[in-house]
């Protein structure tokens, strides 16, 4: 199925609907099948949900049978608005994107994010409950809500970059080892933009989807 898949450029609008974000869908085995949403990293340092890691999670959800929906942030591509930082914004285009994908698949759903966008994954999952699970690559330290991450009752995986000054591997690993139901995986030689190493990110999440 995985082979056979096509990628289908949506459009997600946000709540109000004064704008609308750019996204692309892939489908997973069936519409009864689970879903996730990829968040890509920071709109202001070019962020985009054609990043390589994005790209690379969304396959690697199709080769699991899982359908996924990346998206741009305001701003970005030909999504509306104008490009934002702000945790606000972030979690409103996160959340229009997991309503969208919520209203296209039965089964339950899959946060995940990279850098800025696995901030946000964390923020929407703790108050949606058909998100069962967080998929987070190199999510940076100084806005990761440890508090959050830590009352998330479903499953984490945290890909973790060898050589990361925004992320920490040793600090990360230890958050991760404290969760219930955590799992770390570390991208030995990987820096924070995954340059190099790009191969862990389905290695990682292979078993674990």
């Amino acid at each position: 199925m995985a082979g056979r898949s096509i990628e289908k450029g949506v459009t997600i609008a946000l709540e109000g609907g004064e704008l609308a974000l750019e996204g692309i869908f892939l489908a997973g085995e069936d519409l009864e099948a689970a879903g996730a949403v990829v968040a890509p990293p920071h709109p202001l340092y070019g962020g985009n949900m054609e990043n390589p890691v994005c790209n690379e999670l969304a396959y690697a959800c199709c080769a699991a049978g899982i359908a996924s929906l990346r998206f741009n942030w305001r701003g970005v591509g030909a999504s509306a608005g104008v490009p934002s930082g702000e945790s606000a914004d972030a979690d409103a285009d996160y959340d229009a994107a997991t309503r969208y994908l919520g209203e296209t698949v039965s089964g339950p759903l899959l946060a995940a994010g990279y850098s800025f966008g696995a901030a946000a994954a964390v923020r929407v999952a703790v108050r949606e409950p058909r998100i069962r699970r967080l998929l987070l690559i190199a999510p940076p330290l100084p806005i990761l809500d440890r508090e959050l991450l830590a009352s998330f009752a479903g499953s984490v995986l945290v890909v973790a970059a060898g050589s990361d000054n925004f992320s920490p591997p040793n600090e990360l690993r230890e958050i991760v080892e404290a969760l219930p139901r955590g799992s770390f995986h570390l991208a030995p030689d990987a820096d924070h933009f995954f340059m190099t190493g790009l191969a862990e990110i389905p290695r990682a999440t292979r078993h674990w989807l």
